[in-house]
């Protein structure tokens, strides 16, 4: 096991559990309030908080395997 390898993958996994809160937090704020002049970059800033979040996720969970599993050796055809 590779601890610093798998560190490394908790703190993605600290930003993905971090944004999942946030970013629906700031989606639901946004649709509350429909008619304020911020509504758009508001619902931008969550939908984006939440992309952010799905990306960390795979990367988080895929570098915690690798830090677990070792890397993958590529075979050469």
């Amino acid at each position: 096991m590779n601890k610093a390898l798998f560190q490394k993958g908790l703190k993605r996994m600290t930003v993905f559990l971090f944004c999942c809160f946030l970013g629906p937090v700031i989606v639901h704020q946004a649709f509350k309030n429909q008619e304020h002049p911020f509504y758009y970059p508001v619902l931008i800033t969550g939908l984006s908080i939440m992309v952010i979040a799905i990306y960390y996720g795979f990367l988080g969970v895929k570098t915690m395997i690798n830090a677990l599993l070792g890397e993958r050796k590529k075979r050469n055809l």
